[in-house]
C-alpha cells in the first residue's frame, strides 16, 4: 500500500475498483397521496433496509413525510441504481399494502403504490468545482 495512502472506512475496497458511492433518492406515492404513518414509515425503512441488504448496498439514511420518502444509500459500482429503485419500490409497494391494507386503501386505489418517477441524485465526496479544478490542474505530458 502506498505510504501516502490513509485507510478512510468510507471507501470500500473491491477485486478491481475502489470505490464510495452515495445516491439520495426520493418517491412519491401515487397521486402525491399522503398514506404515511410513523408506524409505517419505521416498516416502510426496515423494509427498505432487508431490500439494501439483498443488493449488497447500504441504507445509511431514511426519513419522510407524509407524502415522500428520503434515502441515502452507499451502493457498489455493480449495482445499477435503476434496478436497486425498482426492487426497493416494488417490495416496499407490496409489504405494506399486505400489512396496512385498509390505511393504504383510503388513500392510494388500484394496483400501484409508487408514482413510476422518481428523484435521484449523485453524492457525497468534494462539491464538482472542487473536482473540476483539480482535474483542470493536472501536470499534461510535454
Amino acid at each position: 500500500m502506498s505510504p501516502r495512502w490513509e485507510p478512510n472506512p468510507n471507501i470500500r475496497r473491491g477485486r478491481s475498483v475502489v470505490h464510495t458511492l452515495h445516491a439520495h433518492l426520493v418517491f412519491t406515492p401515487k397521486y402525491r397521496r399522503g398514506p404515511f404513518t410513523d408506524e409505517i414509515l419505521t416498516r416502510c425503512e426496515e423494509v427498505m433496509r432487508a431490500v439494501c441488504a439483498d443488493f449488497e448496498t447500504e441504507l445509511v439514511e431514511f426519513n419522510g413525510e407524509r407524502d415522500h420518502v428520503h434515502l441515502l444509500v452507499r451502493y457498489p459500482p455493480k449495482v445499477a441504481v435503476s434496478r436497486l429503485v425498482g426492487s426497493l419500490k416494488g417490495v416496499s409497494a407490496r409489504r405494506l399494502r399486505q400489512e396496512f391494507p385498509a390505511h393504504i386503501r383510503r388513500y392510494l386505489w388500484g394496483a400501484h403504490f409508487w408514482s413510476p418517477s422518481y428523484f435521484a441524485a449523485s453524492c457525497g465526496g468534494a462539491p464538482l468545482s472542487i473536482i473540476k479544478e483539480y482535474i483542470e490542474n493536472q501536470k499534461r505530458p510535454d
